[in-house]
């Protein structure tokens, strides 16, 4: 964990966003919002799938804000 705090304050600090990718459990994400990290991907949110299926699901979501 301390090496993900210190990529997550680096890369904001550059004034960047940070993803972390291979997100599998709920507390994987708590641990990762909790060091501030902006965005995740992973097994949590979603399993693999074509292109037309990630298309579609974005398109069934309701907008942000």
């Amino acid at each position: 964990m301390a090496l993900s705090d210190a990529i997550i304050v680096m890369a904001h600090k550059l004034g960047l966003r940070v993803i972390a990718e291979g997100v599998e459990t709920e507390q994987q994400r708590a641990l990762l919002a909790g060091a501030g990290c902006d965005y995740g991907q992973g097994y949590l949110f979603a399993r693999p799938m074509p292109a037309a299926q990630f298309d579609a699901l974005l398109k069934a979501q309701p907008p942000a804000g």
